[in-house]
């Protein structure tokens, strides 16, 4: 009978203390496995990329070598150049429609399809990315034979369409987060609505339409499945150059790529925390 006070009190205790997950056993051991298996192959890649033999599993001493053969590689050259080309265009158009549909689903009374928008609008994010890639070859191989154009066009139209929803979060989670004082306020002086937006809702905005391209820039320049599937002959962005000399042969060369990309995607997720970051 003193059983269930006992656990009362067990239960009050637990709760005035709060709950903490770290407390939990095994939670340390398990939280170190993890970081190990997922941070581990990346600190080799790393480690190899700086190593002076053509061995990817044979250390031969510390050599620049083949950051420099990287850098005179045409071919990476020219894959370097065109994933910035295409991540530029595409996250720029994708920020632009992400603005405005984040205006437009966070600047209106709540109404009946206002979910559906917002489960459209992320549907990129919801759908396996190899559903959307096989979509976008079918749809874009019809669009070729009908006109016979072959070019670029159609990797900035995929990317664009894929990276709309990264770019689209962090907007809407700003607007979401502003306050409308200083808008009701252009609106009551009666400034009109463009007004109201460039002067007063856009400056606001702008950590969040930063922090959205930004983001919207990384997932753009390091896909791999959409572009493999939309991509023409001598389209190859540096992903999916890398992904075919792996394919070839492995050199300490492909090291080298991946840690500058690696490098850069690091510093680009860096600044896109620190602007997106509330600031008290």
């Amino acid at each position: 009978m003193c059983a269930v006070p006992h656990a009362k009190v067990a239960l009050m205790a637990i709760s005035s203390r709060g709950f903490s997950v770290k407390s939990q056993v095994g939670f340390s051991t398990i939280a170190l496995l993890c970081i190990f298996a997922l941070y581990l192959p990346i600190f080799t890649l790393v480690v190899y990329a700086f190593n002076d033999t053509d061995s990817m599993s044979l250390w031969g001493g510390f050599s620049l070598r083949w950051f420099k053969s990287a850098s005179h590689n045409v071919a990476i050259q020219d894959a370097v150049l065109r994933s910035f080309q295409i991540a530029i265009i595409a996250a720029t158009l994708a920020t632009a429609m992400g603005t405005l549909a984040a205006i437009a689903t966070t600047r209106t009374a709540p109404y009946r399809g206002l979910n559906f928008k917002y489960a459209l609008i992320n549907q990129p994010l919801i759908v396996p990315e190899i559903v959307t890639a096989v979509a976008l070859l079918i749809v874009f191989a019809r669009i070729k034979v009908w006109t016979g154009y072959t070019g670029g066009a159609y990797l900035v139209a995929a990317h664009t369409a894929f990276c709309i929803p990264f770019a689209y979060l962090p907007i809407r989670a700003r607007l979401e987060g502003m306050d409308l004082t200083l808008e009701t306020a252009a609106a009551d002086l009666y400034a009109n609505p463009w007004n109201t937006f460039t002067n007063i809702t856009l400056p606001l905005l702008l950590p969040g339409v930063i922090a959205g391209y930004m983001l919207a820039f990384v997932v753009s320049l390091d896909d791999v499945v959409i572009t493999e599937f939309v991509k023409s002959g001598g389209q190859e962005t540096l992903p999916t150059y890398m992904l075919g000399q792996i394919k070839k042969s492995i050199t300490p060369e492909v090291n080298a790529a991946a840690t500058f990309f690696l490098v850069l995607s690091v510093l680009a997720v860096t600044a896109f925390y620190f602007i997106s970051r509330k600031k008290h």
